[in-house]
């Protein structure tokens, strides 16, 4: 089975699409760069070289420093798919990222967004 062209896409060619989602609604960069942060383990540094080599999001997720254990509480919904019934791993990844900058561009409180113990 072929894999999605999401795995080949550049995650800096996205990246920018994050951001004025979130900015649309009043949000900043600065609050996307925290959920990235949160669910990969990157700091702001290892996020920046991610976007300056243009990573493709396969590699950018298997190479997070530290996937945030607490991602699993992430549920609901992107483009029409449960984000807890996604079956492949890296998709599920992808997934839980789209779920975070929507609930972000939604306007929540990032302590309300960020799951925590």
């Amino acid at each position: 089975m072929a894999k999605h062209r999401i795995y080949t896409t550049s995650f800096a060619s996205v990246y920018p699409h994050y951001v004025a989602k979130a900015e649309k609604k009043g949000r900043t960069k600065t609050e996307v760069d925290q959920i990235i942060c949160w669910l990969t383990g990157y700091d702001e540094k290892g996020l920046q070289t991610q976007l300056e080599q243009k990573t493709d999001f396969e590699t950018f997720f298997a190479e997070a420093p530290k996937l945030n254990p607490l991602r699993t509480l992430i549920k609901g919904v992107v483009c029409g798919v449960r984000v807890e019934d996604v079956e492949e791993p890296t998709m599920r990844e992808i997934r839980y990222l789209d779920k975070l900058i929507d609930e972000v561009a939604r306007g929540k409180a990032m302590d309300r967004i960020l799951p925590k113990i």
